[in-house]
């Protein structure tokens, strides 16, 4: 119960999100993950396997590879997190985007609170 009262008085800025992402290549999907981690904007960050995109730009349906990424941040550096990734990816409008982490165990998630300066 002590761990519950805590994070309910930490407030909104200590919630643990899920930055997703997909970088066109390894190199820059490492760049990005580097930067994120290095910066303390993100505790970790998943570099995934390559997949295929489908997807509509500028009137045209687009196919490609690309390199999805998972980090873990919190709500407090998700606006900077998502400002340094979008500094280092080539695309005009990429994929930036933060979906909650509604439950985990408490101890991984203490564990990005701390990397990112929120515990």
């Amino acid at each position: 119960m002590k761990r519950a009262a805590s994070q309910r008085t930490a407030g909104r800025e200590s919630e643990a999100v899920a930055l997703l992402c997909n970088a066109p290549d390894a190199a820059t999907a490492r760049r990005i993950a580097e930067r994120l981690v290095g910066s303390g904007l993100a505790a970790c960050v998943n570099i995934l396997a390559p997949c295929e995109s489908v997807y509509r730009w500028e009137g045209k349906i687009e196919r490609g590879a690309e390199v999805p990424l998972i980090a873990k941040t919190t709500r407090g550096k998700l606006d900077a997190a998502i400002a340094a990734a979008r500094a280092a990816h080539p695309f005009e409008v990429p994929e930036l985007i933060a979906l909650p982490i509604i439950g985990g165990l408490p101890e991984y998630l203490d564990w990005v609170r701390k990397e990112t300066g929120e515990l």
